[in-house]
């Protein structure tokens, strides 16, 4: 099948496919003797094998060493485990971060109309902010 029909039958951009090829995630195809591209159901399944990767959160380059470990014959399944293992831990990290910035939002929403004006095109919020900021960096 030619590259349009491949890319809109998993919902991908041909560029997408073009990519792929190029950085060796994906071989290259056989060409018509025109010189189209000629996919088969193989390259559907890896690509559909790439975009469920993604989905889970891993990197083009970890499913790289993904393909390279299937291609070698050895299982991926300890790489993969290990892969999401350091997201969970990067997601229990980033919740963290976010509940601080909540927090912060929160704080910044109830002093805000107490705020004194810091003159035209300034905002009060932002240098209320800075201001913090400079004060926490001068106690270090």
């Amino acid at each position: 099948m030619r590259i349009g029909e491949l890319a809109g039958q998993l919902g991908l951009n041909p560029k997408t496919i073009r990519y792929y090829e190029g950085i060796g995630l994906l071989p290259e195809p056989e060409r018509t003797a025109s010189g189209y591209r000629d996919y088969d159901e193989h390259a559907a399944e890896l690509l559909t094998f790439i975009k469920t990767a993604q989905r889970l959160g891993i990197t083009l380059d970890e499913i790289g060493e993904i393909l390279a470990l299937r291609e070698r014959g050895e299982q991926p399944c300890g790489y993969v485990r290990e892969v999401l293992r350091r997201q969970v831990i990067e997601i229990d990290e980033r919740i963290v971060e976010l509940r601080q910035l909540r927090r912060e939002l929160v704080a910044l929403d109830e002093v805000a109309d107490r705020l004194p004006d810091p003159g035209p095109g300034q905002c009060p919020l932002i240098e209320h902010v800075r201001q913090q900021d400079g004060a926490r960096a001068a106690q270090s």
